[in-house]
């Protein structure tokens, strides 16, 4: 084959069946018939991993990237391209027992192999240009997720909330969801699990929904708790409690934490974040072909991390723009349980979704299997590719016949029987819907050596021969430092600085996926000079601005106490600009509160650049570090709110207590006045009645008293007419005058008691009034008292109301001068 290759994936030659050879024409196959998805089936030694990895080389030599799940480990072999083909290139990769059945030594066996591959590659017109082409086509990276072995996956991004609207994907997201509690719940050994039958499964669907909707991150610990304390407290009709009672939801929770607490469950949460985008394309846009090594795990392992990586697939496609092109390929080696025709697994209804529609996002699927027997052709009618090699028993062959039969509509059903039948090994029957007719074929040479499936041991090697080394990642520790520590911000003094020829005027690329702020220079040079201690009649020469990377990370708190009906929020700032030995102790980095809209988003013109350090490009580190800042303020974000419990009054710190003592003294008047009215009433009433006595007898004393003093008249009458009696002869009762005397004598009496009763009446009087107002004097000074009772009320936050407003590289800019020959920094922003 000239050097000068065809428009198109070079699959192999036409086979001519009248002659039983392979011709001399190339069978093309036009990459963009692959985003309507293809299939490959056939048995055992047919030569379909070949087809498969030749279609992949391709692939990688025009620059398509690929997502590859390997079940068995046969894909391992796409990054064993040996250029030169030298026999030690090949000798590491092959079977020493192998060597021994063919009484050969090693280093025997892996000559003849370079030979035959040499020879084999030129037959089909390919050599040493073709392979040093693919080496330096696509970057290759094997993942091993659950293990350690290659690249670990971090799956805990899997239950991060979608970076899409929630009102206008809802069918799409909650889809999403069903697959992956499905896949969760099998994981933890709650197999069949139906989605609209398992409590288990629509509890803990409601609960990511209900994160997902708002735009909350959820992650497996988060989850397990809200599993016992969900956010809502009924679901559909009937209450929570009712439907999923307390202590069974406490034992779903500790069969989920049991699976999290377990040591080889840290595995999962290592590794590269299940980042599509980061699986397609390098950081500096290199297209990838990213192998997903699952032959390691056991089944329910493979059906979750499948699902949640079809899942992450089609998030990712959707926020893709539309194409016609082939954008990207996902390849699975073996759908055997993944997409039956009976059976629902959680993988099922994502594969269908996206066989349905990725299309249009320029996604094509290549899904091989050897048992076409558990194919469900219905949900794989929209493929639009069928390549079928060898198959090993007729009801493969005729499950496959009705199953082509339906897609097709029209089938020449004993044609096609005859031309399966009599496929030889590597010769592969090709039905394209984009073709006007069947096609046999032969398949090329692989490029790449096919050493047969590699073991879970050999991962390390590969990935050192793809270039590219597992980086474990070390868990996040708790940090109990108080949030009260005083802040330590960069320091203002000038910096001794090197040459500024280490400087550039060229800005440092900070990496995708790293957010990048500028910090606004707010000083003149007299004033930085000033702040730092330096006088500003030295003699000064400036050579412009220079801007020095840190880390800037912010994260605002909302609370909400309902019972002390407060709504606050609060910030949390730290400014990092030294690289960390460790894990870094976010409170002596503390700095003042930034409005996201002061930074900039470009640099002052003619700026200098210091060099960007390592740990600020490494994207995994960062995404650890903004994991433990956020842990750190929700560890530290406990706020105490100003208290007088009596007077039922509640503050935020940001509250003076100044203004705190005006609330609680408004309070309490208003308190006061209501007491006063309502011991007003009560002594008035008290008073008003005395008052009432009062009068009345006071009308008692002037009737007696007009009593008495008829009585006397009377008494004075009656002694008169005695007197008279005795001068004038006439005789009167002596008996008579000695009574009326005795009625005065009473009526007096009467009098003088009614007097006694009335003072002890107007006494009573003024008793209740000073009573009343020595009540009033008390019910001041006990609330004037209560005024100054002031506590502290602890209010913790929330995980969910913890949210970063900025995580990310920023860059400071400082005064690059020179004073007596002397270059340094001086620090062109205030604290």
């Amino acid at each position: 084959m000239s050097s000068e290759r065809p428009t198109g994936f070079y699959l192999g030659r036409i086979f001519d069946p009248a002659k039983n050879e392979v011709s001399e024409k190339p069978l093309i196959y036009d990459p963009a018939d692959l985003t309507t998805h293809a299939v490959i089936t056939g048995m055992t030694g047919s030569g379909k991993t070949g087809l498969c990895i030749s279609l992949l080389e391709e692939a990688a030599l025009q620059g398509i990237p690929a997502i590859i799940i390997d079940p068995k480990g046969d894909l391992t072999n796409l990054v064993l391209h040996f250029p030169e083909l030298r026999p030690e290139d090949f000798e590491p990769w092959l079977d020493p027992e192998s060597a021994r059945r063919s009484g050969k030594s090693l280093s025997e066996l892996a000559a003849e192999t370079a030979q035959m591959w040499r020879e084999g590659l030129a037959k089909w017109g390919l050599g040493p240009e073709q392979l040093r082409a693919l080496q330096e086509a696509v970057d290759y990276t094997i993942y091993t997720p659950g293990s350690s072995a290659g690249v670990p996956v971090n799956i805990l991004t899997s239950f991060a909330a979608p970076n899409v609207p929630w009102e206008e994907n809802r069918e799409i997201l909650r889809e999403k969801i069903s697959s992956t509690v499905t896949a969760l719940l099998g994981l933890v050994g709650l197999d069949n699990i139906d989605p609209l039958r398992s409590r288990e499964h629509i509890l803990i669907s409601n609960i990511i929904e209900t994160a997902w909707s708002q735009g909350y991150a959820l992650d497996l610990t988060e989850l397990i708790m809200q599993t016992q304390s969900p956010p809502f407290d009924r679901l559909g009709a009937f209450a929570l409690d009712n439907f999923f009672p307390p202590k069974e939801r406490a034992e779903l929770a500790m069969l989920l934490n049991n699976f999290l607490a377990s040591p080889s469950f840290q595995t999962w949460l290592e590794g590269d974040p299940l980042d599509v985008a980061a699986f397609l394309y390098t950081p500096e846009g290199k297209p990838r072909h990213s192998i997903f090594y699952l032959a390691h795990l056991n089944d329910n392992e493979r059906m979750f991390f499948v699902t949640l990586l079809f899942t992450a697939i089609e998030a990712w496609m959707r926020n893709q723009r539309g194409t016609s092109g082939l954008r990207a390929i996902v390849y699975f080696d073996e759908i055997l349980g993944y997409l039956p025709p009976v059976a629902n697994p959680p993988s099922r209804p994502v594969m269908l979704r996206m066989l349905k529609q990725a299309r249009a996002f320029g996604v094509g699927l290549l899904l091989a299997t050897q048992n076409p027997v558990d194919l469900d052709y219905k949900g794989l009618s929209n493929a639009g590719t069928w390549a079928i090699g060898r198959l090993q028993t007729q009801r493969d062959k005729d499950r496959l016949l009705d199953g082509l039969e339906t897609i097709t509509g029209a089938l020449d059903r004993g044609q096609m029987d005859r031309m399966i039948s009599s496929l030889g090994k590597r010769v592969f029957f090709l039905h394209n819907v984009h073709s006007k007719g069947p096609t046999l074929f032969q398949t090329r040479w692989a490029l790449n050596f096919l050493a047969g499936p590699l073991t879970r041991s050999q991962i390390p090697a590969l990935n050192r021969l793809a270039k590219r080394q597992g980086q474990p990642v070390t868990p996040p520790v708790e940090s109990t430092i108080s949030a009260q520590t005083p802040p330590q911000p960069p320091s203002q003094s000038p910096i001794k600085s090197e040459k500024s020829a280490a400087f550039s005027s060229t800005r440092p690329a900070v990496p995708a996926g790293i957010d990048e702020f500028f910090l606004p220079g707010n000083l003149d040079l007299q004033q930085a000079m000033t702040m730092a201690g330096l006088s500003p009649a030295r003699e000064v020469t400036t050579r412009g601005i220079l801007y020095i990377p840190a880390l800037l990370a912010q994260a605002e708190i909302r609370y909400l106490a309902r019972k002390y009906n407060l709504e606050f929020s609060r910030k949390l700032t730290a400014l990092v600009d030294r690289e960390p030995s460790g894990l870094i102790p976010w409170e002596k980095f503390a700095w003042r509160n930034l409005e996201p809209g002061s930074l900039h988003s470009h640099p002052l013109p003619q700026s200098f650049f210091a060099p960007l350090p390592a740990w600020l490009s490494n994207v995994r580190l960062l995404k650890d570090l903004e994991k433990d800042f956020v842990d750190w303020v929700f560890r530290n974000g406990t706020i105490y709110l100003r208290a007088n419990e009596a007077l039922k009054v509640y503050a935020s710190p940001a509250v003076t207590e100044e203004d705190f003592r005006k609330q609680c003294e408004q309070a309490a008047q208003a308190t006061i006045r209501a007491e006063k009215a309502k011991l007003e009433e009560t002594y008035q009433r008290k008073i008003d009645a005395l008052k009432e006595r009062i009068e009345r007898q006071k009308a008692e004393v002037k009737r007696k008293e007009d009593e008495f003093s008829q009585r006397r008249i009377e008494e004075l009458g009656a002694g008169g007419e005695l007197l008279m009696s005795l001068f004038g002869g006439r005789k009167r009762s002596v008996s008579s005058s000695l009574t009326k005397r005795r009625l005065t004598a009473q009526a007096k009496a009467a009098w003088e008691q009614e007097k006694k009763d009335l003072e002890a009446l107007e006494k009573q009087l003024a008793a209740l009034e000073q009573d009343y107002q020595k009540t009033l004097s008390t019910l001041q000074e006990r609330w004037t008292k209560i005024i100054t009772e002031e506590t502290q009320v602890p209010l913790p936050p929330q995980r969910s109301n913890v949210f970063v407003e900025l995580f990310g590289v920023v860059w400071c800019p400082y005064f690059l001068i020179t004073i007596e020959d002397q270059e340094q920094k001086v620090p062109a922003f205030s604290l």
